[in-house]
């Protein structure tokens, strides 16, 4: 893992760099996650770099001391840039939360100017279930059981990414989870995601149940440059649940613009 200082803190990152030549991909984890979600993406390293962060709090990287929503999305969004700066990031794919990041710095941040981005398993608004965010203050292990049941983060779990994605989470902790969430549930720009004028790609698991498919319509319709892909047999961590055709998808998005 490399890192980078900034805002009195140090956020972590795994570059793959196989030769690939271009602009760099910074990919942005969900909430309760890590670097490791985007690990079958380091494939595409041959085409060009591959950068995967740990947010704020979570993996490696040093926490903050935030208040959900706002505040909390503008510290992430300063990870990204602080990151995107050290490895010459010009594209950015961002899952869940972490499309919400890359809306965010899109709309807010004048010194953010992507070449485009893959909003995956998101949305222009992120609300989560009342009971969830009650679970996930609460009781944390009942949170996790309704997260990994099929169709949530994935379609049919499997054993080996069900662990992956609960160790992260245990990793990230209760209290960091619980932000990430309550800050999704907070997030709403439906009113001004339109204003994103960047190549975009909206991509999204066909049994996401989170993040259904039709939040992503909504984006590929209000967003002036956006494409929709769906990814059959996949729920919210499609890129981590079908790489093989998630990744096909982000090649052909990254090569025509």
């Amino acid at each position: 893992m490399e890192s980078v200082t900034h805002h009195d803190r140090e956020t972590t990152y795994r570059v793959s760099d196989r030769g690939g030549s271009g602009p760099a991909l910074l990919c942005v984890h969900g909430s309760g996650g890590n670097h490791g979600v985007w690990k079958s993406q380091f494939r595409l390293g041959d085409e060009r770099p591959i950068v995967a962060l740990d947010l704020s709090g979570h993996g490696e990287s040093t926490d903050i001391d935030a208040d959900p929503g706002y505040e909390t999305l503008s510290a992430y969004a300063d990870d990204v840039l602080a990151v995107a700066r050290e490895t010459d990031a010009g594209f950015f794919a961002g899952n869940s939360l972490g499309g919400a990041i890359l809306v965010h710095m899109a709309l807010e941040r004048d010194e953010f100017t992507p070449d485009g981005l893959i909003l995956a398993g998101t949305g222009a608004k992120l609300a989560v279930l009342d009971d969830l965010l009650v679970w996930l203050e609460e009781d944390f292990d009942r949170a996790l059981e309704f997260l990994h049941a099929p169709d949530r983060f994935l379609h049919e779990p499997d054993e080996r990414l069900v662990e992956l994605s609960r160790e992260a989470m245990h990793e990230a902790g209760q209290a960091v989870t619980y932000r990430d969430f309550r800050t999704s549930h907070e997030f709403d720009e439906r009113d001004r995601v339109s204003n994103i004028e960047v190549p975009a790609l909206a991509i999204v698991g066909e049994h996401d149940q989170l993040t259904p498919p039709w939040y992503h319509e909504f984006l590929a319709d209000e967003m002036p440059q956006a494409d929709l892909a769906i990814v059959d047999d996949a729920a919210h961590l499609a890129m981590l649940e079908r790489p093989g055709p998630f990744n096909a998808a982000v090649s052909e998005f990254l090569d025509s613009v």
